[in-house]
């Protein structure tokens, strides 16, 4: 491997780890039910605060709490994964590297 190319792998190795470091950094919020239910995420993979607002608090229906929490946290993963795979994505020029899928 020539010096240039060696330099360009170290450039890259660094900018990637900078990208991780962003990325396990990053908060992501999401919603459901029209605020209802606000979820945190950190990083993309770590659920960090869950706020719900009292009034949707129904003891006859736990069931619709239960899936407005799931709403707000799928979607907030969902938010910070895709957010992720683009900030890769820019690093890598869109090339599908295995191992580097977040």
């Amino acid at each position: 491997m020539n010096k240039k190319m060696m330099m360009q792998a170290q450039q890259m190795q660094a900018r990637m780890g900078q990208i991780q470091e962003e990325i396990a950094a990053s908060r992501t919020e999401a919603s459901a039910g029209g605020g209802a239910v606000k979820v945190t995420v950190v990083g993309g993979t770590k659920l960090e605060s869950i706020e719900i607002n009292p009034e949707v608090v129904d003891a006859e229906d736990v069931e619709m709490l239960q899936d407005l929490v799931l709403a707000a946290v799928n979607e907030a993963m969902d938010t910070a994964q895709a957010s992720a795979s683009e900030k890769m994505s820019a690093l890598t020029g869109g090339l599908n590297i295995p191992g580097l899928s977040f």
